[in-house]
């Protein structure tokens, strides 16, 4: 997977705020994109201190705060009193079904939807900058 432009805006990022792409970051940035979407910072620690363990939670969590203000990823709060980060680079527009019992997430898109939501938009006279559409219930193995 290349990851060179990903990169470079991290580093743009960082050299904008006085700080150093140090090779701790740069194996955060690369393993968080190694990886599913949605995950917490401890996930994501954990992944990391397999191969590096000399790099701290904190760490992880000043990483993705980076990651997050660059533009990189996004944090989410699904309910479940943990913050999500997901990767926001390169990636179209979706909505999230969640299961209020596992916490499995699902990703989808539908044109209907973005449509319907454009048409509110403009019915109303309401300019859309962004917006999310997050589905909370019960999943297929937990309805059963």
């Amino acid at each position: 997977m290349g990851m060179k432009k990903e990169k470079e805006i991290l580093q743009k990022y960082i050299a904008h705020k006085r700080l150093k792409l140090t090779r701790q970051r740069q194996f955060i940035l690369e393993t968080f994109l190694s990886m599913e979407s949605h995950i917490s910072a401890e996930e994501l620690y954990r992944e990391v201190s397999k191969r590096e363990p000399s790099i701290g939670l904190a760490t992880v969590y000043r990483t993705l705060h980076l990651l997050s203000k660059s533009g990189l990823a996004q944090e989410r709060q699904f309910g479940d009193g943990q913050t999500r980060y997901e990767h926001d680079f390169n990636r179209s527009h979706h909505d999230h079904l969640i299961c209020t019992e596992c916490g499995d997430i699902t990703e989808f898109e539908h044109p209907m939807i973005e449509k319907l939501q454009e048409e509110i938009a403009d019915r109303n006279k309401f300019s859309i900058y962004t917006h999310r559409l997050d589905i909370y219930g019960l999943c297929k193995r937990c309805k059963r």
